[in-house]
């Protein structure tokens, strides 16, 4: 079975209860429940990794690469913006990395637009609310399996 790691990133916690108007009210729990469910439709073992230490993200991002994960899925919260190290670590993965986000990042405040992924990944998807997540999978599905 293909394995795909989910990262989320610093403050995903709070989905539910943090800015409503640009996240909706689901929850972290629920994003988990409906890639699982996808996952096993395309079947994919989706794990999924949520911290607010930036340390801790760098370390699941390395064993990512010990495991042998098939892609890596990522919304790494404000980190997108600035972290370096984040950037670095996922620098370092041989297999298909998507950036992703609920609200459209391009259409925030001016610190929102850039990230610092950018040209790491192999794609970005957002403003798509829960969506963003489920069209993340089936993008790397779809690559998976043409490699």
């Amino acid at each position: 079975m293909r394995k795909v790691l989910m990262l989320h990133g610093i403050n995903h916690n709070m989905f539910g209860k943090r800015d409503p108007l640009q996240y909706g009210t689901i929850t972290l729990g629920e994003i988990d429940t409906q890639l699982q469910a996808l996952g096993s439709e395309l079947g994919i073992q989706v794990e999924s990794f949520q911290t607010n230490s930036e340390a801790a993200m760098c370390e699941r991002i390395h064993r990512a690469l010990e495991e042998g994960q098939d892609a890596v899925l990522i919304n790494a919260g404000a980190w997108t913006h600035y972290s370096y190290g984040i950037r670095d670590a996922l620098a370092i993965l041989t297999c298909p990395v998507v950036e992703l986000h609920m609200s459209n990042i391009h259409a925030r405040e001016p610190f929102r637009h850039h990230s610092v992924f950018a040209e790491i990944v192999r794609g970005q998807i957002c403003g798509f609310g829960m969506q963003s997540y489920l069209l993340a999978l089936r993008a790397v599905a779809a690559d998976i399996d043409r490699e």
